[in-house]
């Protein structure tokens, strides 16, 4: 299953309003852009993060009867078999992004028997949806951790905030850095199912079509995707100029969620 794991995600600062609901989202754009350190903690979520997706999709297969990314040893949190399959896009060009940007930008993939796709395109699209639904896990348990922070007065509401900078610490020290790394495991994850659940090819939304259709249907809408490759090419551009106003509200709506009676606009 190919799909952008992970794409540079511009700053934008989102700033502390009232505790009424605004009369719509707001957002700023600011210029800040990580420091290296920041860079490289970036891509230590980029890739853990995307083992777990590649992995979640390998299990949801080998469920599912698909034995081949099994046999590819990717049903495993260990990164080596899926940096192995995917040296450029899991190590080389993160790496180079964070360099010149700060941000990770990288992809992954699982292989799969299309042969079982086209015969079980239903347990194919689970197979899909398995990988966002990995990356949502890992935002809950973010969720969790900086909730069970809040409440025991280590963490707080920042005044303003931004991709990976969502919890406030009084002092320095390994708290900090803790709140930061926990902050990076919930936007990027947040960021990776959001991107990946937009239903156009190759992403994995566009895979769990055919949990809606009937199995003539799927079987056709199957085939009219993998004939036509330039819809690949199409599809990651769309997506890469839909993701900023799909992730925006959710974004805000998550980050709204994690510290009740405030508001971020």
């Amino acid at each position: 299953m190919r799909g952008l794991a992970a794409r540079a995600i511009g700053p934008r600062r989102y700033h502390l309003g009232p505790a009424e609901p605004p009369p719509g989202p707001t957002w700023t754009p600011t210029n800040d852009m990580p420091d290296l350190a920041s860079g490289v903690i970036y891509y230590i979520v980029f890739l853990f993060s995307t083992t777990v997706h590649e992995a979640a999709h390998a299990w949801a297969a080998k469920r599912g009867g698909d034995l081949t990314a099994y046999l590819g040893g990717q049903v495993s949190l260990d990164p080596r078999p899926h940096i192995m399959r995917e040296p450029f896009g899991m190590v080389i060009l993160p790496l180079l992004s964070v360099a010149m940007s700060g941000w990770p930008f990288g992809f992954a993939s699982a292989p799969y028997d299309p042969r079982w796709a086209m015969r079980y395109p239903k347990r194919a699209a689970w197979m899909a949806l398995a990988g966002p639904a990995s990356n949502i896990l890992l935002v809950l348990i973010a969720f969790a951790i900086i909730r069970i922070g809040a409440h025991s007065g280590v963490f707080g509401a920042p005044e303003s905030i931004r991709f990976g900078h969502v919890v406030s610490v009084a002092g320095d020290g390994w708290v900090r850095g803790a709140a930061f790394m926990l902050g990076a495991f919930f936007s990027m994850n947040l960021a990776l199912a959001t991107l990946n659940l937009i239903p156009l090819p190759p992403l994995d939304g566009s895979a769990a079509i055919p949990l809606f259709l009937s199995e003539s249907q799927s079987s056709r809408y199957q085939q009219f995707l993998w004939g036509q490759p330039i819809l690949a090419i199409i599809g990651m551009l769309a997506a890469w100029r839909l993701f900023d106003v799909v992730f925006q509200p959710v974004f805000l709506t998550a980050v709204n969620l994690l510290f009740p009676g405030v508001r971020y606009s």
